[in-house]
């Protein structure tokens, strides 16, 4: 009797561990998640990028940025994850770099400005100290 009771355990138990690895292949198989923090943090260099004035001094970066964005955008759209992901992660890269050019642009363009007006005010003390002698 013993040998009668312990089939239908072993036939439960069975049952059980094939309903389990059924389940966790299911859960394997099924598409990750939209990757929406790559996304967000793509859409906010680019909010950032703009408003450093990068459609000026880095427009081409920009533009890039932009088209990465929208085809990660199209990869949701058509459940590629990965791909989108890689893409918005590029798009955050570009964007990035746009902001960095427009930045060390304007850099260039204030120290530029300095040295004018520290060549100025040495021209004028050399002028000063001429008409003083």
């Amino acid at each position: 009797m013993n040998s009668l009771q312990q089939k239908p355990r072993r036939l439960r138990a069975g049952v059980a561990l094939g309903f389990a690895g059924t389940f966790l292949i299911a859960a394997c198989a099924s598409a990750p998640s939209a990757p929406t923090a790559a996304l967000d943090a793509a859409h906010l260099a680019i909010s950032n990028a703009e408003r450093a004035d990068a459609g000026q001094y880095a427009s081409a970066e920009l533009a890039e940025s932009r088209l990465k964005l929208e085809s990660a955008n199209t990869e949701v759209t058509d459940k590629h994850m990965t791909s989108a992901e890689r893409l918005a992660n590029e798009s955050r890269t570009e964007a990035e770099l746009a902001l960095a050019r427009t930045e060390a642009t304007k850099a260039k363009a204030v120290n530029a400005e300095m040295q004018r007006g520290t060549g100025n005010l040495i021209d004028e003390m050399q002028r000063n100290a001429g008409e003083q002698k």
